[in-house]
């Protein structure tokens, strides 16, 4: 007899049955009656009902079933004789594979966020943290699929790099030199000739300037792989390791490509509310439960549910740099000194300033487009009046989820560009080579992928939707 998950008992077992189930212990109960044991094997955030008559078994083994444990259970499927599912297991034989000593740090109580961080390796086996790991999962299969069925290639852009695509210098350098023994050259510095690689690289914050590459030669295509940063920057919305998805389209312009990201963001989320049902009512409990512990002033005036809900049944209102500047210089929060960060044209937005247009202004997503040239990248498609062809998507409980543009596609423009915000050219001579050899329009976006799971969630540190966690001082597991 095959085991068989507990989702699928749950939703489809026939009572009357024999069935096999493996899975850790959440809990115990119960004594000379019944023994009951709650079981769970990660395929679902709900446990099935173990009911054992403890007159078929040493009460030792009762003793050795404790929470966390590991055990093999075979019996016949009957119907629950209590709430909350409608089958239960009565056992007819029990194996303990892995005991769980008494220290065993996930008891059934609450705990904290920060103290299961450090339980990173045990972490998965708690509600909270299985439920995120299954909707993380469905949203990565959800992204594959949407490409996919949109006729877009996936293309493995890589890991290592030459060149620094935001010109932010951030970057982990990788060498296999000898650190007490470096190279240098005459004038003191580093020979890195002598590296692996014959000159400096470093892990990379970005598949983009190697995905256009693809999409100026198969059209449409989209990166979705690990991205590095080291910025020391311990907040709850930054990683040193975390995942973009960077689709680049050739022959679309700003307007196609803000089509292409609310499409895909509306995607995503539906994919999520249909596929994920349970996990996402375990976690929009979860969400108000937290709620409830906070000042009023600091609650969130949506739940998690309806955050989803919002962004699936809302066209994404779209407007300029330009006009949400206006619009926040009206706004009560800024005449009553209420911002923290100052608005003016030519600031870089702030998340409070995006979750005011979001939530409060136009109570939809929102689509800003045409910033400043001084603070977006150099890759961006120039317009005569300062700005560049940029757009963010804003969502709310989040801010900038989505960030992209329109290329820039002239070669002196793309060139000169570049050497104001001093990137070597050198690094980047092929990158400017397309712009030579049959340019093309073309645009793309990354999305953050944790960003996306934080969202759909409901969580609030970045920390929390990441297997295993890269922060600054922080590389455990």
């Amino acid at each position: 007899m095959k085991t068989v998950c507990i989702k699928e008992i749950l939703e489809k077992g026939t009572i009357g049955t024999s069935v096999i189930v493996r899975g850790w212990v959440r809990t115990k109960r119960g004594g000379k009656p019944v023994w009951f044991i709650d079981l769970n094997d990660g395929s679902t955030i709900n446990n099935i009902q173990i009911v054992a008559d403890p007159l078929r078994f040493d009460a030792e083994l009762f003793g050795n079933i404790t929470t966390g444990a590991c055990v093999f259970i075979s019996g016949e499927l009957i119907a629950s004789q209590g709430g909350g599912q409608s089958v239960e297991v009565e056992a007819q034989k029990i194996e303990v594979y892995g005991l769980a000593s008494s220290d065993y740090p996930l008891q059934p109580k609450r705990h904290s966020l920060e103290f299961l961080r450090e339980k990173a390796h045990l972490r998965p086996r708690t509600a909270t943290f299985s439920a995120i790991l299954r909707i993380r999962h469905s949203l990565s299969f959800a992204i594959h699929k949407f490409y996919n069925d949109k006729g877009f290639f996936y293309l493995h852009t890589p890991i290592i790099t030459g060149s620094d695509c935001e010109g932010a210098g951030e970057m982990f350098r990788v060498t296999t030199m000898d650190m007490n023994n470096l190279p240098k050259n005459e004038d003191g510095s580093i020979n890195y000739k002598e590296d692996f690689f014959g000159k400096e690289t470093n892990l990379t914050v970005s598949g983009q300037l190697e995905g256009e590459l693809g999409a100026m030669a198969l059209g449409k295509i989209y990166t979705f792989g690990p991205t590095f940063r080291s910025e020391n920057s311990n907040t709850a919305r930054h990683l040193a390791e975390f995942w973009m998805i960077e689709p680049e389209v050739a022959f679309f312009e700003l307007e196609d490509n803000m089509d292409l990201a609310e499409e895909f963001l509306q995607y995503l989320v539906k994919y999520a509310l249909e596929h994920c049902k349970d996990d996402l009512d375990f976690l929009d409990k979860r969400n108000a439960d937290e709620e409830k512990m906070k000042k009023k002033e600091d609650q969130a005036e949506m739940g998690l549910l309806e955050r989803l809900n919002f962004v699936i049944s809302n066209r994404f209102e779209r407007l300029t740099y330009t006009e949400a500047i206006e619009i926040l210089k009206k706004s009560k929060p800024f005449q009553k000194k209420q911002f923290k960060f100052p608005v003016e044209w030519g600031v870089d937005l702030q998340s409070e300033h995006e979750r005011y247009l979001v939530e409060k202004e136009f109570k939809k997503p929102v689509i800003l487009t045409n910033y400043p040239t001084a603070i977006k990248s150099f890759y961006m498609k120039q317009n005569d009046d300062g700005t560049v062809r940029a757009m963010d998507v804003l969502i709310p409980g989040i801010g900038e989820i989505i960030g992209g543009s329109q290329r820039e596609d002239n070669y002196e423009k793309l060139k000169n560009r570049a050497l104001e915000v001093g990137i070597d050219q050198e690094s980047i001579w092929w990158y400017l080579e397309t712009r030579k050899f049959g340019t093309a329009p073309h645009s793309g976006f990354g999305l953050g992928f944790e960003r996306l799971v934080m969202f759909v969630t409901g969580m609030s540190n970045i920390r929390d939707v990441i297997p295993f966690p890269r922060t600054p001082k922080n590389a455990e597991f």
